[in-house]
């Protein structure tokens, strides 16, 4: 348990002085009421609306009484109150005579305000001044503050909000124990920070989000927007509090109602995910300790020995020239260029590493990135302004740290990359220690002692300290100190990085990022970080995929078997079952562990590992349409079961199972020597992926033991739903060519449906372009119909459907017609247990229609 310090108890309040509407630009302000000391006072309870035409409404409060503990209070502050639309709303409290910093995010505000909302917004003007957002439809409070108890001083700012229920989820980057909240007194501290994951420290990123689900099963998430050191305590109340030292108190709320309309919301004012390029679906292999190019290739070459799929290897520093970014090791690695197309040429892509700091310390004039860099002057500074910073990492001698809030940082990146592609042909980078990570604390010659470096408060952040592993607070960058901006700088690597490969390569981007900010789904993956090689480690990755997920980063995963500590047989094994089912599927550890790819354990190990992996590859037609929809719509890739069956409170607690999309749910092993897994089955029909067994409904609502021999993850498929399959292969660039295949489980009216997302894979804006093929399915009364949405993607054009199986069958049919004609008897089988497998050929191109008879 992690218990906070207690909030300090305000010794002066805030009251009402001024409530206005301000109209449409160009109608002026209109004040609603003013309270002068000659004019009556405000009523005690008022509604603030926008459906007059009101778009910001404001209200101005002024402090009565003495000053906070931690001085410089900001004697009158406003709160505007923006209705943006139907079921999302902003409210923001700021200093409205003194500018302070904003986080840098573009959310767009649409020009009317919303004229029908979901939300209705009160003032209680009593002692306790209450500021509550309150659902139409049910009446049920989603926020409700004391605005008279809030603190606003110039580097502390406290707020706190009842929360209509406990079942809460987000905030991040941590590592806790369950992903539905702990709220007894628990404090998660934001702050982006290099170290490996221990529970409940501020790591890699920053997300100060939200989602509730409140007691009648509707949902809301709540976004703060602040980039300065943070902390938030859950309370029994249950309630929340915010403490953050800088910035303003900036709140986005999204009505929902559904978890999934939560994240759409979300996602549709921060950005929406990008779309990943097909090959980064397919598994990815990585190693610090890689000593040379022959290791590598050893390694690549028994993965291929043994079938194992893969579609990705990782070049970490060993292949730098001392560690250098834009380097490559002519001796360690002499050949890696046309060792980099040679994989190419077989299928494989290769991913390389960059790191956000380079030496000041190479000879003067041999290390082109740093002297070009130094001439444009876009490292960040000390508090002067005008000395770069220097501190240590992974070069030689002292680092100078790249601003990558400056525009001319964004192009001189740009142009390291795009210029190193045509050193190395890599196909993605790999963006790590972007927190950013130094290894002193604060750059040389150390931090002076000031309000920034030594605030008079420090946020529940790990070692107390501001610059602990990092620069200095008061060092500058292009929009001001780090102490505003230091969350920031691995959110502002990503877009040049993203337009880097894009120039680069011509190709859709893969970026994976280390350390990320709200919105940084919009170009990067995510990896949990430097992990261990622990059975509780495995555990926790399922809750950190599942939060970023909610974060609008469904490219998501953990380094399968562990970072750190040498992992064992068993652990490895269960660890790539359940990693076959990350979004992002990715192996990787550290120097000085022993060797951990599939491939490196035997061929016991392999064959295991090789047959989940490839039902991630004959899955991945369905994984691709989801990230699909999670480009388009905001969707989340994977989800909680609380997120399909949220009216069913058992739910709300289970993070040993996830779900992809609506209709593959995951029951991974999660604890050493076991052989069955506790599955809880929410009512609605289930099948067992391996047989088309069909759970007996005497199990929905229940936990049911389920035998899980070393050999097999349990999977089961959600009655309902139609998933798009294809005969797996050992790469994707094999496997888009086979054949497709559609699963259809039925629902208890025997109906299903669902969809096929294709294109080339790899192309920029294919569907900005309308470049793509997109299917509808649909089954009911022993009807198969298939309606071709678009297409414009001629690829499609030599693929072909040459199986369907439908489980959930009450009897075999005597006849089935593919678009008319017979398919012969002996293409028909029929399973007692309700499984229906039919063999056919017909083109992906055309629409199927298939009637049992």
């Amino acid at each position: 348990m992690c218990l906070p310090s207690s909030p300090p108890t305000p010794t002066y309040r805030f009251a009402v002085v001024m409530v206005m509407r301000r109209r449409q630009p160009g109608d002026g302000n209109t004040r609603l009421f003013a309270h002068p000391p000659s004019s009556p006072p405000p009523p005690a309870s008022f509604a603030v609306s926008g459906a007059d035409g009101g778009k910001v409404n404001r209200i101005v409060l002024s402090k009565n009484g003495e000053t906070s503990q931690y001085g410089n209070d900001i004697s009158q502050i406003a709160l505007d109150v923006e209705f943006q639309t139907k079921d999302r709303l902003r409210f923001k409290i700021y200093d409205p005579n003194n500018e302070r910093f904003e986080v840098p995010l573009k959310i767009e505000s649409p020009p009317l305000a919303a004229a029908d909302t979901s939300y209705d917004i009160e003032i209680v003007n009593d002692s306790s001044l209450r500021f509550k957002i309150i659902r139409k439809a049910t009446g049920t409070v989603l926020w409700d503050t004391s605005l008279a108890n809030m603190i606003f001083a110039d580097q502390y700012l406290h707020i706190a909000t009842n929360v209509p229920s406990s079942s809460v989820y987000g905030f991040g980057e941590q590592q806790h124990p369950s992903f539905k909240h702990n709220m007894d007194h628990i404090t998660y501290g934001m702050y982006t920070r290099d170290q490996s994951p221990k529970m409940y420290a501020n790591l890699y990123g920053v997300h100060p989000f939200y989602m509730c689900i409140e007691n009648d099963s509707n949902t809301h998430g709540v976004l703060f927007l602040n980039s300065n050191a943070q902390d938030v305590t859950l309370n029994p109340e249950p309630s929340l509090t915010f403490r953050t030292i800088g910035g303003i108190l900036d709140f986005y709320v999204f009505l929902g109602p559904t978890p999934e309309n939560v994240v759409q919301q979300y996602t549709e004012a921060i950005g929406r995910p990008h779309f990943p390029p097909y090959w980064s679906l397919g598994y990815q292999l990585s190693r610090w300790g890689y000593p040379n190019i022959d290791v590598v290739k050893e390694t690549v070459k028994r993965m291929e020995q043994y079938g194992i799929p893969q579609d990705v290897q990782y070049g970490d520093i060993d292949y730098m020239n001392h560690r250098l970014d834009f380097t490559y090791n002519k001796e360690n690695y002499a050949g890696l260029p046309e060792y980099i197309q040679e994989m190419k040429k077989g299928g494989l892509h290769y991913v390389i590493i960059l790191d956000p700091f380079l030496t000041k310390d190479e000879a003067r004039g041999t290390y082109r990135p740093y002297e070009l860099g130094e001439q444009l002057g876009i490292w960040v500074n000390n508090s002067d302004g005008v000395t770069p910073a220097a501190g240590q990492a992974l070069p030689p001698g002292y680092s100078v740290y790249p601003d990558y809030l400056n525009p001319r940082t964004a192009d001189w990146w740009t142009q390291m990359c795009v210029e190193f592609q045509n050193v190395l042909p890599y196909d993605g980078i790999w963006l790590d220690m972007n927190e950013p990570s130094n290894f002193l604390n604060g750059q040389y010659p150390g931090c002076a002692h000031n309000n920034l470096n030594y605030p008079p408060f420090v946020p529940r952040i790990s070692d107390d300290s501001l610059f602990h592993s990092t620069l200095c607070p008061d060092s500058k960058t292009y929009l001001g100190s780090l102490y505003n901006t230091h969350s920031l700088l691995g959110w502002s690597e990503a877009p040049p990085t993203f337009r880097a490969i894009q120039e680069a390569t011509g190709k859709r981007p893969f970026v994976l990022s280390r350390s990320t900010f709200v919105g940084n789904g919009k170009y990067t993956a995510h990896w949990l970080g430097d992990n261990h090689a622990l059975w509780e480690d495995m555990h926790m990755s399922i809750i950190g995929i599942l939060e970023f997920n909610l974060f609008g980063i469904p490219q998501v995963g953990a380094d399968i078997c562990g970072f750190y500590f040498d992992t064992t047989i068993e652990l490895c094994l269960r660890w790539t079952q359940l990693g076959a089912f990350y979004p992002l599927s990715r192996n990787h550890n550290a120097l000085g562990q022993k060797e951990q790819d599939p491939a490196a354990f035997g061929i016991e190990f392999a064959a295991i590992a090789r047959s989940a992996l490839q039902i991630r590859y004959s899955l991945l037609p369905y994984l691709y349409t989801l990230f699909f929809e999670a480009h388009v719509f905001g969707n989340t890739v994977a989800r909680g079961l609380m997120h399909e069956f949220t009216a069913d409170p058992e739910t709300h607690g289970i993070d040993t199972a996830f779900l992809w999309g609506p209709a593959l749910m995951i029951t991974p092993v999660l604890q050493e020597a076991t052989r069955s897994v506790d599955v809880y089955f929410p009512e609605a029909p289930w099948f067992d992926y391996y047989t088309g067994d069909k759970i007996p409904a005497s199990s929905y609502k229940k936990y049911v033991s389920i035998p899980a021999p070393l050999e097999k993850i349990p999977l089961f498929i959600r009655g309902g739903y139609i998933l798009p399959t294809q005969t797996p292969a050992t790469r994707t660039a094999r496997s888009r060519l086979n054949p497709f295949e559609l699963i259809i489980a039925l629902d208890e009216q025997g109906e299903a449906s669902g969809s096929l997302f294709w294109d080339d894979g790899e192309s920029i804006d294919t569907i900005e372009n309308g470049n793509y093929f997109l299917a509808k399915y649909t089954y009911s009364e022993a009807h198969l119909r298939t309606r071709i949405v678009h297409n414009s993607y001629q690829g499609v054009d030599s693929l072909t459907y040459d199986t369907l199986q439908i489980l959930g069958v009450t009897s075999r049919p005597n006849t089935v017609l593919l678009n008319g004609k017979n398919i012969r008897s002996n293409d028909i089988h029929y399973q007692e247990n309700g499984k229906l497998t039919i063999h056919f050929f017909a083109p992906l191109g055309e629409e199927l229609d298939i009637i049992l008879q």
